[in-house]
């Protein structure tokens, strides 16, 4: 039996909006929206060291077995469900449209979030309330995303000082502090493990990177006037930096000790002195994109820092910036989710400065691909 001519032009026409459709998100989307799971990822991670029952401090809330399991499973659910889904996105990207991605590899802001993917899982990975890091699935996990951030640091950190037109002077800019994130987080996770030699090479291979390019950034020798208004939001890595290195070093050490409360009353400077300069966001602020969400994770890890620290420090004071700054982070996400949820057209917009110019309006195959800016 033949199909009803209307019935074919109806399917047909619900095939190519899809694939429309398809063509329209897997060219918008980049690396840097795993801006949200790197958001999510710390929450989670903030929660379960918050809600974790503790006998020396003050600063965990006291609260049943039953109810911090629960809390901590829906949070981290939530952010595992989000991970995998721009991850399944984006690996369709590099599948269909890989020109683009690598287009992006050679974007100065854009490269840099290519470290968020593997951030984000080992993220997920130390934040899981069911897997402890002495099990082998951890260990396992932990090499399946630690390596690519290594991969990513050799193939980065060699363009840094060997190739002219990609020497740090020439591309450094805020985006690229996640390079060091990376390898802090990856520190963090393998002391967790007992693995003390891994730990403390992966931090020290990010601590100097760190130096030279807080420096570089500090002196502005790259340009990093350049940075496009709508970007500025990446200047709060400036103290997210130091916040991961603390907790990094609090792990591998076992104790917040002298470097580790230097690197946290750094990133604590670096904080105050970018929320007292409001002008400097004036113009990012004046409509909501995917950049927004960088405003969140830094703050999250200095809350992190800052429970350690409060941990350590008794007084009013440490007590009284950890649930400021926990509250912060926790109301910066909240407000985070609901801009995202009510401006979904928004986070696929056509102005994205990581992004490309003359955006595809209909289907097209991936040899037609756009360029990105540089």
């Amino acid at each position: 039996m033949e199909a009803h001519p209307a019935e074919s032009i109806r399917e047909t026409s619900i095939a190519k909006h899809t694939k429309d459709l398809a063509t329209f998100i897997l060219t918008r989307i980049h690396a840097g929206y795993f801006r949200i799971t790197l958001s999510l990822g710390w929450q989670a991670l903030l929660w379960k060291i918050l809600l974790q029952p503790s006998q020396d401090s003050r600063i965990t809330f006291q609260v049943p077995k039953l109810f911090y399991c629960t809390i901590l499973t829906i949070l981290w659910s939530f952010s595992l469900i989000v991970l995998i889904l721009l991850s399944v996105l984006y690996s369709l990207k590099c599948i269909f449209w890989f020109n683009m991605i690598k287009q992006e590899f050679m974007h100065p802001v854009g490269v840099n979030y290519l470290f968020a993917p593997w951030i984000s899982w080992l993220l997920i990975l130390e934040s899981a309330p069911f897997v402890t890091p002495k099990h082998a699935s951890f260990v396992i996990l932990w090499w399946i995303f630690a390596v690519p951030v290594m991969i990513l640091d050799v193939k980065i950190y060699g363009q840094w000082f060997t190739k002219g037109k990609r020497f740090l002077t020439a591309v450094a800019n805020p985006a690229s502090q996640l390079s060091v994130i990376g390898n802090l987080v990856g520190a963090r996770a393998a002391a967790k493990m007992g693995w003390r030699e891994v730990s403390v090479f992966l931090f020290s291979l990010g601590m100097v990177h760190y130096l030279v390019l807080f420096v570089t950034l500090y002196q502005r020798l790259s340009g990093g006037d350049r940075l496009p208004a709508m970007l500025r939001p990446v200047f709060f890595l400036f103290f997210a930096a130091p916040s991961g290195a603390s907790l990094a070093w609090y792990s591998i050490s076992g104790s917040f000790d002298t470097p580790s409360k230097m690197l946290f009353f750094l990133s604590l400077f670096l904080f105050a002195s970018l929320i007292c300069r409001p002008a400097l966001f004036k113009k990012a602020m004046k409509r909501f994109n995917i950049a927004w969400w960088a405003y969140s994770y830094p703050i999250t890890l200095l809350a992190l820092a800052s429970i350690r620290y409060a941990q350590v420090v008794k007084g009013g004071i440490p007590h009284a910036i950890t649930l400021l700054l926990s509250a912060l982070s926790v109301l910066v996400l909240l407000g985070l989710l609901l801009f995202t949820a009510s401006n979904p057209k928004l986070l696929l917009s056509d102005d994205d400065p990581i992004l490309f110019v003359n955006l595809p309006t209909n289907s097209s195959t991936s040899s037609d691909a756009p360029k990105l800016t540089v």
